[in-house]
């Protein structure tokens, strides 16, 4: 379609999801035309500060997307320069106690999801099941039964008519109505448009570990309701994770604790894949660098590493000012806070470039260095933005304000999403997620098949003088290299996929990048099928003493069909010209991105 190197899986996916199509559906962009139309409607936000110097934006912007080098999140990517103009991933939405709140709830969650963006929701200030409804002298359904209303009305508006819609649904751990909430992914027809976090506290935790009492507290009286064993809460919560991968832990004292404006309101709920903490009504956006463009070669740039920063910073406050939010109380809160989100992708396929094995204490060390190098270009740049435009409003009332830091132009400026479509368009692998497989197929737009094999795989077989095609014909049923004997010790362990590594890696290796995340960190540990529940209750005892924000396991096959399956890769993709670029494992099993 145009020069710019793109693996056929990311052109699929163009074409599929984010190209602009006609009123008969058919492609009327390249990808090079995209990224330009992308990188005008951002830039146009120059306007209002330094006119002189928007042009040289907009060809930096372009030069960073169409080098593969950073990507923004996807409306930023579909709905830029367009009418839709909505350019934000991430909601969350208060859930009031009454009907009109929460029927203008999901009205608000329709309008959403039809511009590409995805939504968070605690319910946990909605009344019990069985609970009196004074108005009518009934009883209250409680909150898992309007969930159903909100996974329903999804199901019916398809986000801007290329993505599903996708929600976060957050309980409070001592809501009377936990234990339907924890176990309603049984029915494997439920809620299949939401992942699930219970909201778990410091003293929930401390309840288990002593063997003592919790009580479920009445939300609308704060009055406790009945005492349960917290030790048997516990138990249920992670039978219910290893039998569904649901429901995910998100440990709410800890988001709070970094909530960088607890003046202005307490966070009870994240957006779907659980990586960015908001207030209701805030939105944010988000944009990850490519690690492994800059390993290439097998030597880091940290140079260029830090000019990425210091441009994706400016890049995604600049979507704030151009971007069309959904609703007038949105754009209110998102301009008060100008929460922004830089990331990474390609992580797995940097440490084997640098011949660093991701299960090794050299890859825990070069992430959190990694991490805690753009946390600190990224603050600096926000801090430079707020001497050119001002600070966010409520920087007075900010905790960094309280620490003395200088004026900032955004209150966050660090999260790690999963990139599940970006990586893709990126030809590389997801987030900070280990290779899922070296061999696998991928299911995605809408039921599209993408083979993929990991190319710096096939690299290192033909370096070494063996065969891809006899080497992946054993790789493909179990996606992994480290059990055959005649492929070379150090690239059995320069490639470990998922299911190879220890479960505690995975939580390690989320927690090193979490030390220096203002949001948080999506991360999936991904266990075999006949883990047992004990790998579940150590993975999540372990993510809350290493101080991660909130954390989710997926056995595999939990669900049966998923949007990555082993034991299905077609010999002909070890072809030079079918070798995909990309893998995936971090994926939002909700919406895919």
């Amino acid at each position: 379609m145009d020069t710019l190197e793109l693996t056929p899986n990311a052109l699929a996916v163009l074409r599929h999801r984010y190209l602009r199509k006609d009123s008969h559906g058919n492609v009327i962009e390249t990808p090079e035309e995209l990224f330009r139309r992308v990188a005008a409607a951002v830039a146009l936000a120059e306007e209002r500060f330094r006119p002189q110097e928007r042009t040289h934006w907009e060809a930096a912007f372009y030069e960073a997307m169409a080098g593969r080098w950073f990507l923004p999140n996807s409306p930023t990517l579909m709905n830029a320069g367009t009418a839709i103009g909505q350019l934000s991933a991430c909601f969350v939405l208060p859930v009031p106690d009454s009907i009109p709140g929460i029927f203008g709830a999901v009205a608000e969650m329709a309008i959403i999801h039809q511009t590409g963006g995805g939504t968070g929701f605690s319910f946990s200030r909605l009344r019990p099941a069985g609970d009196v409804v004074a108005e009518t002298g009934g009883v209250a359904s409680g909150p898992v039964s309007f969930m159903r209303v909100f996974d329903v009305a999804t199901d019916v508006i398809k986000q801007g008519g290329r993505r599903r819609g996708a929600n976060m649904g957050v309980l409070a751990v001592e809501h009377p109505d936990i234990e339907a909430f924890v176990t309603v992914k049984d029915d494997r027809t439920a809620l299949t448009n939401f992942n699930l976090s219970v909201a778990v506290s410091d003293a929930f935790m401390t309840a288990v570990e002593q063997g003592a009492g919790w009580p479920l507290v009445n939300p609308r009286t704060g009055e406790q309701v009945r005492s349960v064993d917290a030790r048997e809460l516990w138990e249920l919560i992670c039978q219910a994770a290893w039998r569904n991968g649901d429901p995910g832990l998100l440990f709410i004292d800890e988001v709070n604790r970094h909530n960088p404006t607890p003046e202005v309101g307490r966070i009870e709920a994240t957006n779907p894949c659980g990586e960015q903490p908001l207030l209701p009504y805030e939105s944010c956006n988000l944009g990850s660098i490519n690690l492994a463009r800059l390993a290439e070669g097998g030597v880091f740039d940290w140079g260029r590493l830090d000019e990425l920063v210091e441009l994706a910073v400016r890049f995604l406050d600049d979507v704030i000012e151009v971007n069309r939010f959904p609703l007038p109380a949105i754009a209110e809160m998102t301009k008060a806070n100008r929460k922004v989100g830089l990331g990474v992708m390609g992580f797995a396929e940097a440490l084997i470039e640098l011949g660093i094995p991701y299960d090794s204490e050299e890859a825990l060390a070069f992430g959190e260095r990694v991490m805690e190098r753009i946390a600190a270009g990224a603050r600096e740049a926000s801090a430079k933005l707020a001497r050119e435009r001002g600070p966010f409003p409520n920087f007075e009332r900010s905790r960094w304000k309280a620490q003395g830091l200088p004026p900032l132009r955004n209150a966050t400026v660090t999260t790690v999403a999963p990139t599940g479509t970006i990586s893709i368009i990126a030809g590389t692998s997801s987030g900070i997620e280990p290779l899922f497989a070296l061999a696998y197929h991928r299911t995605v737009l809408d039921g599209q098949d993408l083979p993929e094999v990991n190319r710096l795989f096939v690299q290192a077989l033909r370096r070494e003088g063996l065969d891809p095609e006899a080497v992946l014909e054993k790789v493909e049923t179990t996606g992994s290299v480290r059990g055959i004997a005649e492929v070379p010790e150090s690239i059995r362990r320069l490639f470990p996929v998922a299911l190879d590594l220890e479960p505690s890696w995975h939580v390690r290796m989320q927690a090193a990048f979490q030390r220096h995340t203002d949001n948080a960190v999506s991360k999936t540990v991904n266990l075999p099928a006949d883990a047992p529940v004990d790998a579940v209750r150590e993975v999540f005892r372990l993510a809350y003493e290493l101080r991660c924000k909130g954390i989710t396991v997926f056995r595999y096959g939990c669900r049966g069909a998923q949007v990555l399956e082993l034991g299905r890769v077609p010999s002909f993709v070890a072809g030079e010209r079918a070798v995909a670029h990309a893998e995936f494992t971090g994926e939002c099993r909700i919406c895919s991105t």
